[in-house]
């Protein structure tokens, strides 16, 4: 199925738009991606009239979709020029994907439920998108065969910063990661790596995700929908 011709509804999206617009904290360049992307390929069709509400919605997998406001803030956070070589933890059903492969150089993209994964990279094919590489593993191990990137985006919530991810952020690179438990409000956390052995880390608002499970993250998954 060819999905790249598709428009996002022009009422609709100006809705929105106006909505992410009025927050007046986010990077041009990142609404300007939005604006282009139809937000209801990713969700099932029977939830296509709430595509368009800054709201998080579920995917599958006890997993979400991200509010748009969520999206546009951490993708602002990376403070992408185009040129950078992002890694993505937590494809889920591939928008945050779409809306990074406007704005950089190449994605590198791991879930750990193969279904999503598997719809996701066909669905961003459908739509034309080819800087993209999939993963299905665990994203608290990063992608050591790939690394070192540029920016790091982790889109599930886990209780510490993976070292592992860390140690594959390019010097001078910046992650964005929601930290805390899954019994609260989690912050998320803007990490920059000024050399390798100095981090600076700054808190950039209050998120609700679900668990980054992995090895170096939650053991066993917690059934949650909550997600930012």
């Amino acid at each position: 199925m060819h999905l790249r011709h598709i428009q996002p509804n022009p009422t609709r999206m100006k809705r929105l738009m106006d909505l992410l617009r009025s927050h007046g904290k986010y990077d041009e360049r990142v609404l300007s991606a939005i604006s282009t992307i139809p937000r209801e390929l990713f969700l099932p069709k029977s939830m296509s009239t709430e595509a368009y509400d800054d709201a998080c919605l579920p995917i599958g997998e006890l997993q979400t979709i991200s509010m748009p406001s969520v999206v546009a803030h951490m993708t602002s956070l990376l403070e992408l020029k185009g040129t950078e070589k992002v890694l993505e933890i937590g494809t889920g059903c591939g928008y945050q994907t779409s809306v990074l492969s406007k704005l950089c150089k190449r994605v590198f993209t791991i879930e750990r439920h193969k279904s999503l994964s598997v719809t996701a990279v066909q669905r961003l094919h459908d739509m034309g998108y080819t800087n993209f590489t999939p993963l299905v593993g665990d994203g608290t191990l990063g992608w050591p065969g790939q690394a070192p990137f540029d920016r790091i985006i982790v889109t599930a919530a886990g209780p510490w910063v993976p070292e592992a991810l860390v140690s594959q952020l390019a010097v001078g690179g910046i992650l964005v990661i929601p930290v805390g438990p899954q019994d609260a409000m989690q912050k998320l956390v803007k990490i920059v790596k000024e050399s390798d052995s100095t981090l600076s880390e700054s808190f950039c608002g209050s998120v609700s995700f679900v668990p980054l499970v992995g090895e170096q993250g939650i053991k066993e998954s917690v059934r949650d929908y909550r997600r930012a």
